[in-house]
Parts: structure tokens; C-alpha cells; sequence
């Protein structure tokens, strides 16, 4: 394994053993499921369904912050939240060590993404309402916080010393990442008060699930962050259709949960530095083969134009009136 092939160790060989290293019985079955951040498999077991095992990405996480994620998600189940917690050995036991991995097995579960109409939105608002009811209890004390420095001046910073911006655009982009940074610096520092709490902190369309009912996957990004973060991503269209869907939202989120209107005026300036993470995260992962392979149109000066483009486009937005509740 090198940083910039992390995964070139993992062969199916020894994703078998790892697996059997947990007490489980391979039949041999092994399938790849799509993820690029980390590396997952369907391995089939003797005699019994199927499991999903997810062997994480080196040094992105540290053990107490993948441990947080776990005990987050027993602690939503044992509360009769839709999600999929890992499975604990005898020991109890929800990490494993297949050097230099870390990895973890997961019950399998089906199920079809959800078409987003206004009654399947209100029933995934009252399971947001609820995870939100109980991510509320008390604080992560490993996992990140969604921050400016974190998720916005990283990211701008990482790209401009690793000189992935174009020498023609980078005055242009360090100009207006400037000016983005202090206008959502002004914006947050007027909302302050906003209260924070446990999210799954990459709540979007194809991170659910439908199942009789929403079930919620990957909390590989749960976070410490403003209950609107989980709801936004989940908005689509123009202003007055985002309008109807946020009403439904809300409705079903406020069966279990208080949602605070103020948070709606957060929204453009976590869309933004989404936006700036993501470029960053592309080009944080340009060494692993996979990145290039999955993404051949990053990276490129068509790109980093589209991407300015969209900065300016959010620089405006940010003083739009933000949505709001009737």
C-alpha cells in the first residue's frame, strides 16, 4: 500500500480473510459496491444473508472517530430509527483490524432510491426530526464540526498551494473564494445563536434508501452541525417548488422535533461550502487511480472555469432572501 494507492493492497483474498477473521463463514461470493471514498463488498456467508464490509480509508479517520460513528448509529436504532448499524462480535467488538486496514461488517439491506414527492418527503422529515430528537442528547467529542475552517478555507487553501487551479484562473478564484469566505463568515456570525447537533451530515437523495419508509445509509460524514444541514440537500428546483417541498418536510420533522426558521438563512452558505469541499476532496484523492478513472472531467481548465462560475453564482445567491416557512 502507498498514500497514493491505498486501496492496492486490498485484494479479494484477503477481503475473504478479514472477513473470517471475524468469526463469519465465507462462501467465496464477493461483489464490489460503488464507493470511492472508502472500499465496500456484498461477501456472501454459509448458510446465511449475505453481509456489507467496508474497509476504510487510511488516515482519514482515527479509530475514536470512527468508534463515534458506530455507537451514534446503535444508540439511533435502539431509539427505532431506520438506519443500518454494524454488527458487533462477541466482545462487542464493531471494529476490526486487517493491517493496515480498519474495516467493519454491515447487516445487508435492499431497498430503491426514493422519488422525492411530497408525501415520501414528510415521512423522511419525521425520521429526520427524530435522528435530529436524539443527536440532540449530547455532543460528538471526536467527529467533526461543519465549519468555515473545516469544510471552506481547507478546502481553498489545499487547492491553492497543490496548484490545481490554473495559472490564468487563479487570481480570479483566490479573489473570489476571499470574498465568499468573509461574506459566509458574516452570515454565520449573525446566526450564532443557531443551536448544533449530531447530524448524518450527508443527507442527500442517494443516501436513502425506500423500504416501506426511508431508511438512512452511509454515516461515514456524520457531523457535529445545524439541523438544516440534513435538510437542505433534499430541496430541488425552482424557488417556489423548493418552497413546497421544504412545507413538507417541516411538517413531518416537527412531529419529533422543534425545527428554528432562523437556520433556513444558513442554507446558500452551506451550499457554498459544500461546493468548496467538494472540489478539494477531488483533487485531495487525484493520486488514488480510482479518482482520475471515475472523474476524467476534473482537473481540467473547462472545469476549474465551470467551478468559478458556479462560486460567482453562489456569491449571489448568498443574498437572496433565504426560503421560508408558512
Amino acid at each position: 500500500m502507498t498514500e497514493s494507492q491505498p486501496f492496492n493492497a486490498l485484494t479479494p483474498d484477503l477481503v475473504l480473510a478479514a472477513v473470517e477473521s471475524t468469526g463469519l463463514c465465507c462462501d467465496g461470493r464477493m461483489l464490489a459496491l460503488n464507493s470511492y471514498e472508502n472500499r465496500v463488498y456484498q461477501v456472501g456467508i454459509e448458510a446465511a444473508d449475505p453481509v456489507v464490509v467496508k474497509f476504510y480509508r487510511p488516515n482519514r479517520w482515527s479509530q475514536a472517530q470512527i468508534q463515534e460513528e458506530h455507537d451514534f448509529l446503535d444508540e439511533l436504532v435502539s431509539a427505532e430509527l431506520p438506519v443500518v448499524a454494524p454488527v458487533r462480535n462477541a466482545a462487542g467488538q464493531s471494529i476490526h483490524v486487517c493491517d493496515p486496514y480498519l474495516f467493519t461488517v454491515f447487516p445487508r439491506k435492499g431497498g430503491r432510491l426514493p422519488e422525492l414527492d411530497y408525501d415520501t418527503l414528510h415521512a423522511v422529515g419525521r425520521t429526520l426530526g427524530k435522528l435530529h430528537s436524539v443527536g440532540s442528547l449530547r455532543p460528538f467529542a471526536h467527529r467533526l464540526e461543519l465549519s468555515i475552517a473545516n469544510y471552506g478555507e481547507a478546502s481553498c487553501h489545499f487547492l491553492l498551494e497543490n496548484d490545481f487551479i490554473p495559472d490564468e484562473l487563479r487570481r480570479a478564484y483566490e479573489t473570489l473564494t476571499n470574498d465568499l469566505l468573509d461574506r459566509i463568515s458574516d452570515l454565520m456570525e449573525d446566526y450564532s445563536h443557531v443551536a448544533t447537533l449530531r447530524l448524518h451530515g450527508d443527507c442527500h437523495p442517494g443516501n436513502i434508501l425506500w423500504r416501506e419508509g426511508p431508511l438512512l445509509v452511509d454515516f461515514d460524514d456524520c457531523q457535529t452541525g445545524p439541523a438544516v444541514q440534513d435538510l437542505w440537500m433534499l430541496l430541488s428546483g425552482e424557488r417556489d417548488q423548493q418552497q413546497g417541498q421544504l412545507s413538507e418536510l417541516i411538517d413531518g420533522y416537527a412531529t419529533f422535533y422543534d425545527f428554528a426558521p432562523a437556520e433556513l438563512a444558513l442554507i446558500e452558505s452551506l451550499r457554498t461550502l459544500r461546493v468548496m469541499h467538494y472540489s478539494a476532496w477531488l483533487a485531495r484523492r487525484w493520486d488514488d487511480p480510482a479518482f482520475p478513472h471515475s472523474f476524467p472531467w476534473f482537473n481540467t481548465a473547462r472545469y476549474w472555469s465551470s467551478h468559478i462560475l458556479e462560486l460567482r453564482e453562489q456569491l449571489a445567491a448568498l443574498d437572496e432572501p433565504p426560503l421560508k416557512l408558512f
